[in-house]
This record gives C-alpha cells, sequence and structure tokens, in this order.
C-alpha cells in the first residue's frame, strides 16, 4: 500500500505535516509505503530535526504550492507541478494507492472531480464528517458541504454511499440509514425530504429506519445521518462551534472530547475513483497522523472498489 500526503497543503504546513508524517510511520511502518508531495529540503531538515530518518519516505519534490487563499480551479489549472495536482495525478495513474490533503478543499474537489472522476452512475459524490455518539463509533453525516442543492435521487445515493463506508471502514453490520428531517412522521418534511423519503422506504439497497429530527442527532440508533450539503455543513459548523464553547468554559469531559476534529484527521470524498482525504485546515501534527492512518483504512477496506461494484 503506498499513501500520498500533501507536505505543502495546511495552515501549519510543512511542519506539522512532516511531523505528523513521522508519526504515522511509526503505526503504519508495516503495511504501507508513505509518499510525501513538497519540498525535499524542508521535509529533510525537519526529520533531521526530529531524529528520523527520512529514507523511511519517498519524496516527490516541488516547491510549488495552492494556497488556501486561491481560486481552486485557476490555480490547479496553472499550477501542474503544486502539490495537490501532483498528487492527483500519481493517485490515477495508480502509483499511490489513496491521496491526503489538509490544503486548498476547493482544488481537492477538483482534482477528485477533474483528474481521477466520478465512480459511473455516481450522481454526485459527496463528503462526510462524523457526529460523536456517546458510545460507539460517530454517526456519518453527509453530505457536508459538496453539493448544498440535491434532488431525492441524488440523497438516495448518499444512503448507498454512507452505508458501505460505515459498513467497510469502521466494520458496522447493517448500517442504520436515517433522513434528517423536521419531524419523525413519514409525512414531514419539504418537498425535498418528503420525495426522498418515498424513494428509501421499503428499499433493499440499504437499511433504511426513517426520519430523525435535530433532537435525535445524538441517538446511538443510527450510523447514517443523510442530508443536503446546505443543511449537513450548517449543522456541522454548529457542532464545531458547539466544541469551541466547551473548550473555553475549560469543561473536561470524556464525551465532548470526541468533538475534537483531530480524532477524526480526514474525510474520504466518497463516489469518486480512487481514494483521497480532506483533511482540516487548521490540522496539526495529531490530525495529520490520523489523516494518514484513516486514508490507509479507506485503502485497505477496498471502499473504491465496493462503491464502483455497487452502482454497476
Amino acid at each position: 500500500m503506498r499513501i500520498g500526503i500533501d507536505i505543502l497543503g495546511g495552515d501549519y504546513a510543512p511542519l506539522a505535516t512532516v511531523k505528523g508524517s513521522i508519526q504515522a510511520y511509526d503505526r503504519l511502518k508495516d503495511k504501507a509505503t508513505i509518499v510525501l508531495f513538497g519540498d525535499e529540503a524542508q521535509i529533510r531538515s525537519i526529520c533531521n530535526d526530529e531524529q528520523f530518518d527520512p529514507a523511511h519516505f519517498e519524496i516527490v519534490h516541488t516547491n510549488v504550492n495552492i494556497g488556501m487563499d486561491e481560486y481552486p480551479a485557476k490555480a490547479f489549472a496553472k499550477k501542474p507541478d503544486a502539490s495537490i495536482p501532483l498528487g492527483f495525478n500519481y493517485l490515477k495513474s495508480g502509483r499511490i494507492d489513496g491521496f491526503a490533503s489538509a490544503g486548498n478543499t476547493g482544488a481537492m474537489l477538483v482534482g477528485a472531480m477533474q483528474v481521477v472522476k466520478s465512480v459511473p452512475g455516481v450522481l454526485r459524490p459527496c463528503i462526510t464528517a462524523g457526529i460523536p455518539k456517546a458510545s460507539g463509533h460517530p454517526t456519518l453525516l453527509l453530505d457536508v458541504g459538496l453539493n448544498p442543492d440535491c434532488k431525492p435521487d441524488v440523497l438516495y445515493q448518499y444512503g448507498i454511499l454512507g452505508s458501505l463506508y460505515a459498513e467497510l471502514v469502521y466494520g458496522i453490520a447493517k448500517p442504520r440509514v436515517a433522513l434528517f428531517n423536521i419531524g419523525t412522521e413519514d409525512e414531514k418534511g419539504n418537498l425535498l425530504t418528503k420525495a426522498t423519503f418515498q424513494a428509501m422506504k421499503g428499499t433493499s439497497d440499504f437499511n433504511f429506519v426513517g426520519n430523525i429530527e435535530g433532537t435525535d442527532i445524538f441517538n446511538d440508533d443510527i450510523d447514517v445521518l443523510v442530508c443536503d450539503g446546505f443543511v449537513g455543513n450548517a449543522l456541522l459548523k454548529t457542532l464545531e462551534a458547539f466544541y469551541t464553547q466547551i473548550l473555553k468554559r475549560k469543561i473536561n469531559d470524556e464525551y465532548f472530547d470526541k468533538f475534537n476534529y483531530e480524532n477524526y484527521g480526514g474525510t474520504p470524498i466518497l463516489g469518486i475513483n480512487a481514494p483521497a482525504i480532506i483533511g482540516h485546515g487548521i490540522s496539526g501534527p495529531n490530525a495529520i497522523m490520523n489523516m494518514i492512518l484513516h486514508t490507509a483504512d479507506v485503502v485497505e477496506a477496498k471502499l473504491t472498489d465496493k462503491i464502483k461494484q455497487a452502482f454497476e
């Protein structure tokens, strides 16, 4: 297994990304090669400071980066030698099995859609986030921002994508898929959720358990929560704001610690032809490590292959 990591991406790159890669190497050295896309001199300097042999990595040298404030599509086209375009070209050609970055999210999405492209049959790829539960794995929320406007058939496919992700990566048998709505009754919702509910009701493509409303998002009786990207992004940022308030008040609680994004590292773009993982821009070394480890989990689970099979 070969995992590519964008060393130049993120608010604290390259220091955080190299340190995180070193931490990930200690966990993956027996089963994966980590390929670093970034400035070789910087990588070697940080490795030396950390008393770590850079020969443990493969390095694809580039000192070109797509900044966080750059327009993604234009920058991707004008900077083919930047770390993100290089990573996606390696991913498309099979020289790496998965690629991860905490850099420009828009550029990652451009690479996903224009280089590796969507799985045939998938209407719109999506991205996910985890809602912590008191016990067990987090509930997978999708979409969280890639597609703010959706039709019922798109949300239906999210049910398939989320179910496969929960089953293959998190090991959940028959994941329980719910539709995010303003009430639990069958007839509740707007035109989109009403039509989606009717499409999902009685399906054999995934284990649909019905509507849930906002008061139920932390319950243990669902594994996947489907919504459009507008609603999902608003909910995700509300949860992040909630966690920020917890930190400001210096509240120490094991459950609230699960809201720390560093524990999850990143999320895959579901529905494309190769594994690509997006990390948080403010990721520190621990988050980078977890992003790399999660990329390895996605590759090892053969998630992309299973999605292709489901949409044949």
